[in-house]
Order: structure tokens, then C-alpha cells, then sequence
């Protein structure tokens, strides 16, 4: 059974979060170096984190395994090759990149994201999102007069699929100028503030100014909508704002560096 393959450098970042205690006697020696258990426990630790259950042939595979990188790491070593720059280089980063993964795992365990923050998060959402779906179709222009005239030419009785064809929306224009169904979130403020106004069935009796240009809405239709319940997007929400903390606290760390 070969559960890992056989390559020179490979940054094991998994499984820091639950390592056992380590065994006192090496896994192995080669050519009389001996190879720590720690690395061994660090292997598997990556596989358990993986979802590979212990078993006796995992152990034997990762004692292989370690056997296999040192035979090669002292092939290595013998040709000079720990001694190139370049290598060395490799090897600092590979180090470095180790340490910020600790570092930032440590951070997380220090920092959980509390059941406060997940609340309020998931009520911002619920609050941008509303509690109503709309399903528009739009006509989008260069100009205000051009923008009238579309007016003009819908309250002479031509269809809105018909006007939808001169639409500078590449994406909506051969759909009769339909975007969906979709929540006011979704789109600029000017633009969501006339949809919302409207009744089902009717369109904006004046042109709508964006930063894209002037946009005639019609709402074809509307309807009711819940969120998910906060138990059901539970895990979704804490990775986003863990993130978040994360990518705070290095840009706090950033901003007091002293670069030069």
C-alpha cells in the first residue's frame, strides 16, 4: 500500500491541532542516522486529519515513507546539493511558511469567533438580504434622452423584450432584459431603491441613474423569502469571520512592522 508519494520536499502543515505525545525511540536509523519519532508522529498526524483510520499497515507505510525521504535527503546531502543556494532558499521558505502556519493556527485557537459574533453577523446578512425577492428586467443606456425615449416608446405599447435589445447589458440584453430573481443587495443603490418602489407588472416612469448609465425597470414579479436558520449556515459564517480576524491581525502586524 503507498500512501505517499515519493518526492523530496513536501511541507506537512496538517495536524498540528492534535499531535499525541511522542515516542522516545527513533522510527529507524539510516547509514547510522537515526529518524525521530516526532516525524513519524507528524505523518500521521496528517493522515488521521484526512480521515485515515490507525492501523498497523499505516504505521509500517509511514515508517517506509520516512526511510525512503532520508535515504534520499543523505543522496542529497552527499552531492552538495543542502549547500546550493537556491536549495537553501527553498528550504528557508518552506520553514518559514511551517512557523506562519503555526502561528496563525495558535491565533485562531487564542481567538475563536464567539457565539456573539456569529449572531450578529448572520442578523446583518438577514437585514441586508431583506424579505423579498425581485425578479427585474432592465433596459441599460448611455444617455438620460435615450433612456426617455425607451419610456416613451414602452408607454406606446412596445414590448419590453423589444427595447431590451438595445440594452448595453451583454448579459441580460438577449433575455428580453430579465436579471433574475435576486435581492436588493445584489444591485447598485439607485438602481435597487426604483425596484423596490415599483408595482409588479410596471416600470420606471423616469429614467434611473447609475454609474453604468440610465437604466429603465420593469418588476415582473416579487415574493416572500426566509433565510436559512442560523444553525444551518453556522459553519459558513465562522470560517468567513475567522478569516476576517485572521486577515485583521496580520494587517495590525503589518502596519507596526518597520519596513525599509
Amino acid at each position: 500500500m503507498k500512501l505517499f508519494p515519493s518526492r523530496l520536499a513536501v511541507t506537512l502543515l496538517a495536524g498540528f491541532l492534535a499531535w499525541p505525545a511522542l515516542a522516545a525511540d527513533p522510527v529507524a536509523k539510516v547509514n547510522g542516522v537515526a529518524i525521530p519519532a516526532s516525524r513519524a508522529e507528524t505523518m500521521l498526524a496528517e493522515q488521521r486529519a484526512q480521515g485515515t483510520p490507525d492501523s498497523q499497515e499505516l504505521n509500517e507505510a509511514v515508517r517506509e515513507e520516512l526511510i525512503r525521504r532520508e535515504v534520499l535527503g543523505q543522496a542529497a546531502t552527499g552531492k552538495g546539493l543542502d549547500k546550493k543556494a537556491e536549495v537553501q532558499a527553498q528550504m528557508d521558505m518552506a520553514r518559514q511558511a511551517i512557523l506562519i502556519r503555526a502561528y496563525l493556527q495558535e491565533y485562531v485557537r487564542a481567538n475563536p469567533v464567539s457565539d456573539a459574533e456569529l449572531k450578529a453577523e448572520y442578523e446583518t446578512i438577514k437585514a441586508r438580504l431583506g424579505s423579498k425577492e425581485y425578479k427585474p428586467r432592465h433596459v441599460l443606456v448611455e444617455t438620460e434622452t435615450a433612456a426617455k425615449a425607451i419610456i416613451a416608446r414602452l408607454q406606446n405599447g412596445t414590448p419590453f423584450e423589444e427595447v431590451a435589445k438595445e440594452s448595453l447589458d451583454p448579459g441580460s440584453k438577449d433575455r428580453g432584459g430579465e436579471l433574475g430573481w435576486s435581492n436588493p443587495g445584489m444591485f447598485v443603490k439607485p438602481f435597487s431603491d426604483a425596484m423596490v418602489k415599483l408595482e409588479k407588472g410596471k416600470y420606471t416612469a423616469t429614467p434611473v441613474k447609475s454609474d453604468f448609465g440610465y437604466h429603465v425597470i420593469q418588476l415582473d414579479d416579487m415574493r416572500d423569502v426566509q433565510p436559512p436558520p442560523l444553525d444551518e449556515v453556522k459553519p459558513q459564517l465562522q470560517q468567513r469571520l475567522q478569516q476576517q480576524k485572521v486577515e485583521k491581525h496580520i494587517q495590525a502586524l503589518r502596519e507596526k512592522a518597520k519596513v525599509e
